[in-house]
């Protein structure tokens, strides 16, 4: 089981990936799959720009880093660590992989899909449920993401 202390410790390790969408100019969010035994499976940051393409999100493209390194797509010992919030559709990937629980930094007012501005999961008929938890290094994961915007809009 993750306490407090692994649960920050994976968030650093996700935002080092937001760090790296910053870099390129992708909105930087970042995200790392982790094995129930604390093994990093896999990782991924924004792509969209880059990629030309709507779902290369940080989470969608960790997960399948993690299905490919698993070579199997169910992820259910599995947690996800993800510097902001997921929208619907990277609740659905996280839904869809079985991940067991989701762990995030910031809230996303505009587009979170796991409270903020709505909940993916609260439909009753899911086959799946993952544990989530947010608030994780909140401060530090939302203020890349101020710095990113603050920039944008001085250019």
């Amino acid at each position: 089981m993750m306490n407090g202390k692994n649960h920050e410790y994976f968030m650093r390790l996700a935002l080092q990936e937001a760090r790296r969408a910053y870099e390129l100019g992708e909105v930087p969010i970042g995200a790392v799959v982790v094995s129930s035994g604390g093994e990093l499976l896999g990782n991924g940051y924004n792509m969209r720009e880059w990629r030309g393409d709507p779902t290369a999100h940080a989470e969608v493209i960790a997960i399948q880093s993690a299905a490919a390194k698993r070579r199997h797509w169910r992820l259910s010992d599995c947690s996800l660590y993800v510097t902001v919030e997921p929208c619907m559709m990277c609740a659905g990937a996280i839904q869809l992989s079985r991940i067991a629980h989701v762990i995030y930094g910031a809230e996303n007012p505009k587009g979170g899909a796991l409270g903020s501005s709505g909940d993916a999961y609260a439909f009753e008929r899911l086959n799946h449920y993952p544990v989530v938890t947010g608030g994780i290094l909140a401060d530090s994961c939302g203020m890349i993401m101020q710095d990113f915007f603050r920039e944008r809009r001085l250019r």
